[in-house]
């Protein structure tokens, strides 16, 4: 047999050989005891069909590419539940002018018992997408352990995802949440909350957090909001922290209503128009190692319902550069200070002051009460501090 015969050969067994093993591993439904097939939706005449074909027990549908066009919610009822597309090649679009999600994720038989609830559902590489008439882009009702993953959520006219009393450890990481009216992301009555690593981007507020427990809000980046950054309210102990907040049309972050004992720490709070953090109603918590570069207004404010608040480490600054130099044009060096408006029990010590058009410290209404001043560093700022009933040691 001649080396030419031989060499011709060999791609042919090669290719003998993989089709073997292929036909050895492509035997139809599952090998393994007790799996379940992943259900292809392109196999079915509707992406609502392939949902509904998930069993009881759960399993995984997998969304192709394409754009789909609906009119009506996509519902999961199922739990321990994988739909997973195919990045933003998979586009939802929810046609829907009545003020409808476009999905909806709950257990049908909360309709006859309240206590009804799903488990572990996860959501991921996927595009969703509204219009100002349509309604939330994903709405989950008592779904615990929720896990929304690398989803692009945009232009719904309500909140871009609303979890209500999802109440077991939901989980929202590497999204972008974009050009919602509501919301980006919505938190009722959640406990135990992670979100991290998201992108947020010009809805309403980027993310709203109410009655709830255990916020842990981190490494997400939030951009020109047509309203607030982050608004926590009756909430407890939370941190929200090393995240980027810019150009608010409002108030970077907001604690109201009984919220107590939430750091607030290691953010970026830039170039906000009505202010940066707001302490309307919040006890026992901790302002730290923030900075605060050409904010507006009023920086920090704590209002006459805080009390008990400690202030420590943050820097609240023009845009300095060295040298005599500013970053930004004269119209636009402006950078605030702390308000304290007839609050009690604050300590604030150990923050940079500089370059600030308004006073390092301002006080309004009624005489504040129990606020210690120490350790500070004022520059080219003015400040009421020396009014305080106790001062401390400070470098001017």
């Amino acid at each position: 047999m001649s080396r030419y015969f031989l060499a011709a050969l060999l791609p042919l067994l090669a290719l003998l050989s993989w089709k073997l093993a292929v036909s050895q591993t492509s035997v139809p439904g599952p090998r393994v005891a007790g799996a379940r097939p992943t259900i292809e939706a392109r196999d079915y005449p509707s992406l609502q069909a392939a949902l509904d074909a998930l069993p009881a027990e759960g399993g995984v549908v997998r969304l192709p590419p394409g754009t789909f066009e609906i009119d009506r919610p996509l519902k999961i009822t199922r739990q321990d539940v994988l739909i997973e597309g195919s990045g933003t090649a998979t586009h939802i679009k929810n046609t829907n002018t009545a003020g409808l999600p476009a999905i909806e994720i709950d257990n049908p038989e909360r309709q006859t018992n309240t206590r009804a609830t799903l488990w572990r559902v996860q959501l991921q590489n996927l595009r969703i997408t509204g219009n100002e008439k349509s309604g939330h882009g994903i709405v989950a009702r008592h779904v615990d352990e929720i896990f929304l993953h690398g989803l692009s959520v945009s232009y719904h006219g309500g909140d871009g995802i609303y979890l209500d009393h999802c109440y077991e450890d939901p989980r929202v990481c590497d999204c972008l949440l974009t050009y919602n009216k509501g919301s980006g992301l919505h938190l009722n009555g959640c406990h135990d909350i992670v979100v991290v690593g998201n992108q947020f981007e010009e809805n309403l507020d980027a993310l709203f957090c109410h009655d709830g427990f255990n916020l842990c809000m981190t490494g997400n980046n939030l951009d020109d909001h047509l309203r607030h950054g982050v608004v926590i309210e009756n909430t407890y102990g939370s941190v929200v922290s090393g995240n980027m907040i810019e150009e608010c049309q409002g108030i970077a972050i907001i604690l109201d209503r009984d919220c107590y004992g939430i750091t607030l720490s290691s953010n970026v709070i830039a170039h906000e128009v009505a202010g940066g953090i707001d302490l309307r109603d919040a006890h026992g918590c901790a302002v730290s190692a923030n900075t605060f570069p050409i904010v507006k207004q009023d920086a920090l404010r704590i209002g006459p319902a805080s009390s008990r608040i400690a202030v420590t480490g943050n820097a609240f600054a023009s845009s300095f550069i060295g040298e005599g130099k500013d970053k930004r044009a004269a119209n636009d060096r402006s950078a605030a200070g702390i308000v304290l408006a007839s609050t009690s029990d604050i300590a604030v010590s150990g923050n940079l002051f500089a370059g600030l058009s308004t006073k390092a410290v301002t006080l309004e209404g009624e005489r504040a009460r129990r606020v210690l001043f120490s350790s500070n560093v004022v520059t080219e700022s003015a400040s009421d501090h020396g009014k305080l009933p106790q001062t401390g040691p400070n470098l001017e």
